[in-house]
């Protein structure tokens, strides 16, 4: 095929920018009616979760989730490993380990070539290889626009499920990855991102998060979630909503790639920053004089972002040193969880 189009081109969206807006999906997730919950069935769609957690026996539980999107990059191969790597979050931010995926495919069969559809599978295949799982099957269309995801599979001891519900008062928050690569991806599509930055942007994107087991093992850790496409403020708010708390961030001590704020400078904030501030802004508290970029930051959808852990602060020590174990130095811990005493649930930023 010649005069292929470039990915990001045949796509209105990229990456966890093209979730739908919280707010929309609360009201999606509103009509859907009562259905029978097993007594096995641990975490379903009550809580907003990362994924359902089925309990197979006493010491084993099912993780089972489902992550797909349309590209974040314009190389075939990459885009793979960033979204079969999205996908597993999700397993690894329920404490569990994966153990099979299935493949989720739509492509333009008439815009794109088997050959670069090829080499998206294969990226996905190398993420999964790195994981140490199978990509089992999977299921394929003909769609107007290209997306590429997984159904991926684990197990976890039932104990050590870690939801996004337990956060306590007192608990610190650590933050696993630096934020930015809705930035990062908006620039690229604008032509604006040099290779040093793309260079970053898919070291972090498809880094694994394999912390999540060994930090669910600790009992100091209480809730344990993915920072995606709500971007930090919306992940938060949901660990603060979860436990009927308020979650205070530390502004200044959360990680950012670096070139993320010059690019935000130069007007690479995305869409999907302003749907998320417009779901959930009434929840979040800024200080005055909070800058428009900054804003855009801290809702900017993180495509394969990093774990946010919620732990007790004698545990803290040893959730970083996890998180520097398995590679993770831009680690940082950003902020604690408050009682709301009385009030809503919320985020407040300091």
């Amino acid at each position: 095929m010649t005069d292929e189009p470039a990915l990001m081109s045949l796509a209105h969206g990229g990456g966890c920018g093209c979730k739908i807006a919280p707010g929309v999906l609360s009201e999606l997730l509103a009509k859907m009616p009562g259905l029978p919950v097993p007594p096995d069935l641990l975490i379903g769609t009550a809580s907003s979760d990362d994924a359902a957690v089925y309990r197979l026996n006493d010491s084993q539980a099912l993780v089972a989730t489902t992550d797909f999107f349309m590209p974040v990059v314009n190389d075939p191969y990459d885009f793979g490993r960033i979204a079969a790597t999205n996908a597993l979050s999700d397993v690894y931010a329920m404490g569990g380990r994966p153990i099979l995926a299935l493949a989720l495919l739509g492509m333009p069969i008439a815009k794109l070539s088997t050959n670069t559809i090829g080499r998206i599978l294969e990226g996905g295949a190398a993420a999964c290889a790195a994981a140490g799982i199978p990509v089992a099957g999977g299921h394929s269309i003909d769609s107007v626009e290209p997306i590429y995801g997984l159904v991926a599979l684990g197990l976890v001891h039932p104990d050590r499920v870690r939801a996004n519900t337990g956060a306590r008062p007192g608990d610190l928050l650590i933050l696993g990855k630096p934020l930015g690569t809705g930035v990062m991806s908006a620039a690229l599509k604008k032509g604006l991102l040099d290779a040093g930055g793309y260079a970053r942007m898919i070291d972090t994107t498809t880094r694994l998060n394999t912390p999540g087991p060994d930090l669910a093992v600790l009992d100091g850790v209480h809730a344990l979630t993915d920072v995606t496409g709500f971007g930090l403020a919306g992940h938060a708010l949901e660990l603060a909503r979860g436990a009927g708390c308020r979650a205070v961030l530390d502004w200044g001590a959360v990680p950012v790639m670096d070139g993320v704020r010059a690019l935000l400078a130069a007007g690479c904030a995305t869409g999907a920053s302003g749907r998320n501030w417009q779901s959930y802004g009434t929840s979040v508290l800024l200080p005055d004089g909070f800058a428009e970029d900054d804003r855009a930051l801290l809702t900017d959808p993180q495509t394969s972002g990093g774990l946010l852990v919620s732990t007790a602060p004698d545990t803290a020590e040893a959730v970083l040193e996890i998180f520097a174990r398995h590679g993770f130095e831009a680690a940082r811990r950003i902020g604690r969880i408050e009682a709301a005493d009385g009030a809503a649930p919320g985020v407040a930023l300091t």
